[in-house]
């Protein structure tokens, strides 16, 4: 069983792979919107990692993100994910993510995703059904 409450915490330090030059989210070399969301959904995978039955994985489904200010080359990201809800096989999160200074100045963005628990070979089996 999954309880709510799952936490995890994933950290990363802005490279040149992750500005929305790099990801084609923008022309500014600071942390691109995708990346961000992509360490969410690693927080996200990470807080439930343990407790998933054995062939049971979760994929995406929804995101709500706000991406509140600018994070340069080096900085270290602090993403924060916690399980909030369970409906069926969905799976609701929260997420913050933090830079470098104190209170709301060290809010990078913030936001929810769904995810859905899956079988695995069945989800990869209907993935392969796909081509022709």
């Amino acid at each position: 069983m999954i309880p709510v409450g799952l936490r995890a915490t994933v950290t990363a330090e802005v490279g040149d792979g992750d500005t929305a030059i790099a990801l084609g989210s923008g022309d500014l070399p600071v942390l691109g919107t995708p990346r961000l969301l992509a360490l969410a959904e690693a927080a996200c995978v990470a807080a439930v990692a343990e407790r998933l039955p054995a062939g049971q994985t979760t994929v995406g489904a929804a995101v709500s993100l706000e991406h509140h200010q600018p994070t340069g080359l080096g900085v270290t990201v602090e993403v924060q994910a916690e399980l909030v809800e369970i409906k069926g096989r969905k799976l609701f999160f929260g997420f913050i993510a933090y830079g470098p200074g104190e209170g709301d100045d060290a809010v990078i963005g913030a936001g929810t995703l769904q995810r859905v628990l899956v079988d695995s070979d069945r989800f990869m089996a209907k993935v392969a059904s796909q081509r022709g």
